[in-house]
């Protein structure tokens, strides 16, 4: 039974990725920061007791600021294989914090890599790079497109890339990069614009909200299903030398056409919702991210499944459930409250 270590796996990614290894028989293993409430609802379904002798998956607390105990995490576990997904991993809060950002998603990749120098495991390293790195280069872009960072967040993503490179010439370390573009499902977190877009839309279908506030429209992205992504990481980890690769459906679209998609299939216009709030503009855009996933196609016999109208409407159905269901009872109460206060 091989081993996987997963840091992120709380995460979009790390719960699909997790999902993945355990149908194939993996012994997963996940690092997760510790904090006063549970924040593992992503993989609540995936969890068994670990005194449960047939239990495949362990939760580890740690941080990728505490390169001591990433050490010991990873000595002690002997993992065939490691997929870095955890990260600060928000461009626009990166704005609001910079050194944060650089140290979590910049320098706990190199904590990573020490620690697996170190201790001279025999491994396999995943590092979870970025369409952001790409920045203002001009679509479509590949693995030999230049680097042209645009916030704090892509510019740590580059340091964490070149440093994999560099571990991967100095050391021989099994490590690659996974450029991925833009990846959703009903899991993206909250604050994320096309997640944001289809909660808002849910409750404004079902009368308990009236607008949406967004910021930059014109913004591209090449959106795929995090589901289809996470498949390619492993078959990265499977290859007989370690290489980077860029993953996206080579599709560009508006965030416009994000929103014009998702309110039409509810039969909604989404100009009579969606105000400009000039907060959620960054500092520097990046306009338009499509990727060339030749590479990936050819050497890795990836490719995406989920179409964009496709994604976009399983995101929709997710959050109108979510709701009907009650889950989104929080905002449902805040909402009875502030009526009451009136």
């Amino acid at each position: 039974m091989k081993k996987a270590l997963i840091t992120g796996i709380t995460g979009q990614d790390g719960s699909y990725l997790a999902e993945l290894l355990l149908n194939k028989g993996y012994e997963v293993h996940g690092l997760v920061r510790r904090a006063s409430t549970f924040n593992t609802e992503r993989i609540d379904h995936l969890y068994t007791d670990p005194h449960d002798p047939e239990s495949k998956i362990f939760l580890h607390f740690g941080d990728l600021s505490d390169s001591g105990q990433l050490a010991n995490l990873i000595y002690n576990i002997q993992p065939e294989e490691i997929y870095h997904l955890g990260a600060q991993s928000h461009v626009r809060v990166s704005f609001d914090m910079p050194e944060y950002t650089g140290d979590i998603t910049g320098i706990g990749t190199t904590r990573m890599l020490e620690a697996i120098r170190r201790s001279r495991i025999k491994t396999k390293f995943y590092q979870a790079s970025s369409s952001e790195m790409f920045g203002d280069s001009p679509p479509p872009q590949n693995e030999h497109t230049p680097f042209r960072p645009r916030s704090p967040y892509a510019a740590a993503k580059v340091y964490a890339f070149w440093t994999v490179v560099n571990y991967r010439e100095a050391y021989k370390i099994f490590a690659c990069n996974g450029m991925l573009f833009n990846h959703e499902s009903p899991r993206r977190g909250e604050t994320f614009v096309t997640r944001k877009i289809t909660r808002a839309l849910a409750r404004i279908k079902l009368g308990l909200e009236k607008e949406l506030y967004l910021g930059n429209l014109d913004a591209k992205r090449d959106w795929g299903y995090a589901g289809d992504y996470v498949e390619a990481m492993w078959l990265m980890l499977q290859q007989d030398e370690a290489d980077d690769f860029v993953i996206a459906t080579g599709q560009s679209r508006s965030v416009r056409e994000f929103l014009e998609e998702a309110f039409s299939y509810q039969g909604l216009d989404w100009k009579d919702h969606v105000k400009i709030d000039p907060r959620y503009f960054r500092p520097t855009e990046v306009g338009e991210l499509q990727g060339d996933a030749s590479k990936a196609r050819k050497k890795l016999g990836w490719e995406p499944k989920v179409a964009f109208k496709d994604l976009v409407r399983l995101m929709v159905d997710a959050d109108l459930q979510a709701v009907i269901n009650g889950q989104d009872r929080r905002e449902m109460m805040k909402n009875a409250l502030g009526k009451v206060k009136d």
